[in-house]
């Protein structure tokens, strides 16, 4: 989770995607040889044009999309990056109050973090 002056960062999945149109945080999947904080700032360059400061692990759970086997979500803090955030992956990107993110179709996998986000029961 990218944060800036009490805002988030949300990312929407490209049309041609899987889950299209579908909110997320930016982040991807941890290459062979990564430690998941070095794969986020690895994403974060890839899909943003940033230099991200990873900062502490906010929570971890695994989730099963449809049938496939379950994944790890890790989610960290990010305050400190160097460089505008650009939208080089995404449809779109849009900087939103925390207490808002329930508003956005995000991916299912995330609903119950965002949701806890919104309600203040994280961070």
């Amino acid at each position: 989770m990218i944060i800036r002056h009490g805002v988030v960062l949300l990312c929407q999945r490209r049309r041609g995607d899987s889950h299209p149109l579908k909110w997320e945080f930016p982040g991807g999947k941890v290459e062979p040889g990564e430690s998941p904080a070095s794969a986020l700032r690895r994403e974060l360059a890839e899909e943003l044009d940033i230099e991200a400061t990873i900062g502490a692990e906010i929570e971890q759970y695994e989730y099963a999309y449809g049938g496939r086997p379950p994944i790890l979500l890790i989610f960290y803090r990010v305050e400190e990056f160097e460089g505008e955030p650009a939208s080089l992956a995404f449809e779109q990107i849009r900087w939103e109050m925390v207490g808002r993110l329930v508003d956005y179709d995000f991916l299912e996998g995330d609903f119950d973090f965002v949701r806890r986000l919104a309600t203040g029961a994280i961070l």
